[in-house]
């Protein structure tokens, strides 16, 4: 039921995750979101207001109350404890209900504002987006406190969906504040902020149920009243003058020319209808859809593009539906026995660690990251049986704990690979796409085998079928292995091929120009 906030990411956020990765440093906890930002080597004018190299002090400060806002917004010490609480008999939900009925609803829901969040964010700038979230906040835990019937739970979930879409809003806000030197500096604070959040959020629920012994009800209540904060904040948030495609800042020297034209040939300055549809045409964002076809014909960034759709899918599939094996394996009796957040802490932990490890990591790349995918996804599939079958719950967290490790240990490669060789604007644009239809395919799994309408399989029988599903990848990651490392080795033997890239690929930032677009514009115009 938690999603995670960190997104991308994170992890929480998926969401997010994830628009804002443009580079190798740390991603959790998706999260939503929840994942770091490309360093762009060429802060031009055009990328800044003039002045903020000159007001560091400014835009120092515009940081650090973002960075607070993001910790505070995380804040919500009842988020690991909202399926006990459901399942409780304060709610007197059943199990099925909560399974087949309730939770998918949040899956819906993100896929039909997702793509509407993406936009808004961009077109008003941020701000609204972020009010937005924390009144679906404050929405969530003023249900989970007055509501109690199946229809209030559902609308519960799907204001939780809509939090989820708008996640990026945060993740993208950082960058209007700052140059693009500063980039990957200040998307590490922001990130840095959220997964400091989440598990101080995590460890204060288990603190309140397991010392406290305070009620699910005392818990939610608590929870509210640190997302009104977290909506009070987002009021005060300053509203940004620029965003990455609808409201690009313009070249002072290119207005001053464009002015100067006009007044030498006003009749040449009127817009023609074909003229105004030749400029829709020219834009950089549709000039960035009509690339989005020569990205996919790129080898690498095909494959960590199919990874963060269909792992991704089945990671987040799990992060819902956990809570519900925790109680299946493990009923609640007494609140002070469900170790939710704990075991959420933990594992932001553990999510936190391998993703700063995979920075560190040394290898080939181009050779070896199919094999690396297939082994970690093996891995991954091992525990989604184990977590399936046991009857321990501790065996259960722990599996649960490894498995969102493996997950985030991925997400900076994947992100480092996507991003490296693209503008900021690309790479959003790339990012939004992989969410949107690893969120398709999670809304397509879910209606098949969890909603009640299509199999409304228990959560047992779910957790196979995820078992299943990535096994079914691991298979196909591995013969893709196979095949490259063959042709490698091969080529090799003939003194071709790949000879130029057999050096080894760090996570560390490219220098490279953006490549232009296929009419031969660049994305950065």
């Amino acid at each position: 039921m938690v999603a995670d906030c960190t997104a991308g990411s994170g992890d929480g956020s998926e969401g997010e995750k994830e628009m804002d990765q443009k580079a190798p440093a740390s991603d959790d906890v998706g999260g939503h979101g929840d994942r770091d930002v490309e360093t762009v080597e060429d802060p031009a004018p055009s990328e800044g207001p003039p002045g903020e190299a000159a007001e560091p002090r400014k835009w120092k400060g515009a940081v650090i109350f973002l960075c607070f806002y993001g910790f505070m917004m995380a804040i919500k010490p009842g988020e690991p404890f909202i399926t006990p609480y459901l399942l409780s008999p304060e709610k007197n939900l059943t199990r099925e209900q909560v399974t087949n009925e309730i939770t998918p609803v949040l899956t819906y829901s993100y896929m039909v504002v997702l793509v509407p969040a993406f936009l808004l964010t961009d077109l008003l700038r941020y701000k609204p987006v972020l009010i937005i979230q924390g009144v679906s906040q404050v929405v969530i835990w003023v249900i989970l406190l007055l509501g109690s019937s199946l229809l209030e739970m559902q609308f519960m979930e799907f204001f939780y969906g809509m939090t989820m879409a708008c996640r990026l809003a945060y993740s993208s806000y950082i960058f209007s504040l700052v140059t693009p030197a500063l980039y990957q500096r200040v998307a590490g604070y922001s990130r840095s902020a959220v997964l400091l959040g989440v598990f101080t959020s995590s460890v204060l629920g288990q603190l309140f149920i397991s010392v406290g012994e305070v009620s699910f009800y005392t818990l939610s209540a608590i929870s509210l009243g640190f997302v009104s904060f977290g909506l009070t904040l987002s009021l005060c948030l300053p509203w940004p003058k620029r965003s990455l495609f609808f409201n690009r800042t313009r070249n002072p020297e290119q207005v001053a020319a464009k002015s100067e034209l006009d007044k030498m040939n006003p009749k040449e300055s009127a817009v023609s209808p074909a003229a105004s549809a030749s400029g829709w045409r020219d834009s950089v964002f549709v000039q960035m859809l009509l690339e989005v076809r020569n990205v996919t014909r790129r080898p690498n960034l095909r494959l960590w593009s199919l990874w963060w759709v269909f792992n991704s899918t089945g990671y987040y599939l799990v992060l819902f539906y956990v809570h519900i094996l925790w109680n299946t394996v493990h009923p609640v009796t007494e609140n002070k026995n469900v170790y939710n957040g704990g075991v959420e802490a933990a594992s932001t932990l553990l999510s936190a660690l391998t993703s700063f490890a995979a920075g560190y990591v040394k290898i080939r790349w181009n050779v070896w990251s199919e094999l690396v995918i297939g082994v970690i996804t093996a891995l991954q599939a091992g525990l989604l049986l184990l977590m399936g079958t046991t009857s321990n719950i501790w065996v259960c967290y722990a599996a649960y704990v490894l498995f969102r490790g493996f997950y985030q240990f991925l997400v900076p490669i994947a992100t480092f690979q996507i991003a490296s060789s693209l503008t900021k604007e690309l790479c959003a644009l790339v990012f939004g796409i992989n969410t949107f239809l690893g969120t398709l395919l999670k809304t397509i799994i879910n209606l098949i085998f969890s909603d009640k309408r299509g199999l409304g399989l228990d959560v047992h029988s779910q957790f196979l079928v995820y078992f299943v599903y990535f096994t079914i990848l691991t298979v196909v990651y591995l013969v893709c292995a196979a095949v490259v490392i063959v042709r490698h080795y091969r080529n090799q033997r003939k003194g071709g091929g790949d000879s130029e890239q057999v050096a080894s690929t760090e996570l560390s930032p490219v220098a490279a120009e953006s490549e232009p677009l296929s009419n031969g514009k660049s994305a950065k115009a």
